[in-house]
């Protein structure tokens, strides 16, 4: 539903307050995205002290960023997938899969990223 109040600094700020809730969530009720923070936490400012250029460094912590926000994803789909549908269903679990395939795709992503950047460097 499109929301009928004017754009500006007060909507702004509602969607941080709103960001920061979600974020709360994940941390209190996802175990896999806490275990992704804290990887993060370590993996984040090395990105920054390995990577030799700007683009380096975006490619390093940016992949980062992608995984959390597909975990992110991932877990909205299935807390909808659970309140609308609690008993089994097929298609329900193919909807659970499909993000959890996602959040692996992106994991690739950052193993590829880090092994390309630093796999000419060092190798």
């Amino acid at each position: 539903m499109p929301s009928s109040e004017p754009r500006g600094p007060r909507q702004i700020g509602r969607a941080l307050v709103w960001s920061w809730k979600g974020l709360r969530a994940a941390w209190r009720h996802e175990a896999s995205f806490r275990l992704e923070a804290y990887l993060s936490v370590v993996l984040f400012p090395l990105g920054f002290w390995l990577g030799q250029d700007a683009i380096e460094k975006a490619m390093l912590c940016g992949s980062l960023i992608l995984v959390l926000s597909a975990e992110l994803l991932n877990s909205a789909i299935e807390a909808v997938v659970d309140k609308a549908s609690p008993e089994f269903h097929e298609l329900a679990g193919r909807a659970k899969d499909m993000g959890s395939a996602a959040v692996f795709l992106l994991m690739l992503n950052v193993m590829m990223c880090w092994g390309l950047v630093l796999g000419q460097r060092f190798f």
